[in-house]
């Protein structure tokens, strides 16, 4: 979804599906190191992120025990990767993680949120307020 800024400015609002290990830093880093190269497996092949990807609607990024993945094409978007990701964890029972689905405000270059430490940093923030 995207919204005009005036000036010939787009915003778009991501959507996104912050994705955590639980219990990673207890973890021997072998095994951190084994979980998440099955998560970023998981999470690569779910259709959600292939589609966006190839839409070049997606955002990946890592966050040391996990990720967060902003959508840019519709809000169901992270809800059913989320779902997707469920369904395949059934396979890999030592996988624990937390998942949430929230949005962010628009920002002017949303493929720039992680270098300006803007976007997603905020939006976990606000999402993890009481």
């Amino acid at each position: 979804m995207s919204i005009s800024a005036g000036a010939g400015v787009r915003l778009e609002i991501g959507h996104v599906l912050f994705i955590d290990l639980v219990g990673y830093s207890k973890l021997l880093l072998d095994e951190q190191r084994e979980q998440l190269q099955r998560l970023t497996e998981i999470v690569r092949n779910t259709e959600q992120v292939r589609a966006a990807e190839t839409a070049d609607k997606l955002l990946r990024l890592p966050a040391g025990d996990g990720m967060a993945l902003v959508f840019f094409s519709s809000p169901e978007a992270p809800v059913q990767c989320a779902i997707e990701i469920g369904k395949k964890l059934e396979q890999y029972p030592e996988l624990k993680l937390r998942m949430q689905v929230t949005f962010c405000y628009p920002s002017a270059s949303p493929k720039t949120w992680h270098t300006r430490g803007g976007g997603v940093l905020t939006c976990m923030i606000w999402a993890n307020a009481p």
